[in-house]
């Protein structure tokens, strides 16, 4: 009988090569399974070395948590798990701490347990201001107090102030002010307009719009029955205003939009053609993030409320040193914006975020 210092080394070595053999194979199958998930055009991509638990903070946004998480953070939706015990599956508290984990091959992130706030089968008391939106809204809601677009012909062709009371150019809140132009008196309540730039498409050079800054509104102070002319001077009385109340400011009816509480982000659903930022708000040279923007996309080509659209710069036209030809570079993405308010043929985006600086005439293209 041999002693095991004479057994021949390959002898010895069959058993570990079949057990490095089985374990290269699970890898392998691991692999496969991985890369294959990772491939699937619907499942969302994560980020490297994301965390597997995240506590909520006090300003905290759901966007911002998903950016942490994801790669196309607009697919957000689409992480976040949805608990039928929760009465909002999409409010989130500071003090929550959400779990990263995987469910068929798809991650998902879900709630490990509950902050400060308390659930309970009776009817929540908490204000749901407290809960952390998708999307900041301090930029947002002031200007959309503040600004509006408005069909060109239709603003030229609007009411308008012509004096303030006791020949006063400049009126305030409680002011009487008047106006001619059409009017109705089954509208009650007037925005006051001033004009701003037309927006024009830089391809077509279509008109698109009219960016008016809305000044404050006026009651109209007549019997609701009663009939105006148009060369008829109409009493109205200032109720609120951003600015001064100026003469040759304009009167249109107010619009009783409904605003969201939130916005959800998301792709958009058609195919984005010649899409270009074509102003921002303030007048700015370099635009950046959080930074309003015109589009010069709207209704009729399938926008909506919540659309993220990724921005890119065009590319530097260069020469190529051996032809001598001048040589466009492909375009440069460059950052992500947010429809917030959509128009007929023009809509209000926010800059979600900006790798560079950006610049009125950069395009805008699906994410």
């Amino acid at each position: 009988m041999k002693s095991p210092s004479q057994v021949p080394a390959r002898a010895c070595a069959r058993p570990t090569h079949r057990l490095l053999w089985v374990l290269a194979t699970a890898l392998l199958a691991v692999s496969v399974s991985l890369t294959a998930q990772q491939s699937r055009p619907d499942t969302v991509q994560l980020n490297d070395n994301v965390p597997m638990t995240y506590t909520v903070k006090s300003g905290d946004t759901l966007w911002g948590i998903s950016e942490i998480y994801l790669r196309e953070p607009w697919r957000w939706t689409e992480l976040w798990d949805s608990n039928p015990q929760i009465d909002n599956p999409h409010l989130i508290y500071p003090g929550d701490v959400l779990e990263l984990r995987w469910e068929d091959g798809r991650p998902v992130l879900g709630f490990a347990q509950r902050g400060p706030v308390k659930l309970s089968p009776k009817v929540r008391s908490t204000s749901l201001s407290s809960a952390i939106p998708p999307i900041p809204r301090d930029e947002i809601d002031p200007f959309l107090r503040a600004n509006r677009v408005v069909d060109a012909v239709i603003f030229d062709r609007s009411a308008y102030i012509i004096a303030g009371d006791a020949k006063r150019l400049i009126s305030g809140v409680g002011d009487r002010v008047y106006g001619r132009g059409p009017v109705d008196a089954t509208d009650r309540t007037y925005s006051i307009l001033r004009r701003g730039e037309l927006i024009v498409d830089p391809i077509t050079q279509e008109v698109l719009g009219l960016a008016a800054s809305e000044i404050g509104t006026a009651e109209l102070l007549a019997a609701a029955a009663t009939v105006f002319t148009d060369a008829d001077v109409k009493e109205l009385e200032v109720t609120s205003m951003n600015e001064e109340v100026r003469i040759a400011d304009r009167l249109l009816p107010q619009m009783e939009g409904i605003v969201d509480a939130f916005y959800q982000p998301k792709a958009p659903d058609f195919q984005i053609e010649n899409g270009f930022m074509v102003a921002v708000d303030g007048g700015v040279t370099q635009i950046g993030a959080l930074d309003i923007v015109t589009l010069n996309l709207g209704t009729r080509e399938g926008v909506v409320v919540g659309d993220v659209m990724a921005i890119y710069q065009a590319g530097e036209v260069v020469l190529d040193p051996v032809t001598e030809e001048m040589v466009t570079l492909p375009d440069v993405r460059s950052g992500l914006v947010m429809v917030f308010s959509v128009y007929d043929k023009a809509s209000y985006g926010l800059v979600l975020k900006a790798s560079r600086p950006l610049a009125v005439g950069d395009k805008v293209k699906n994410p």
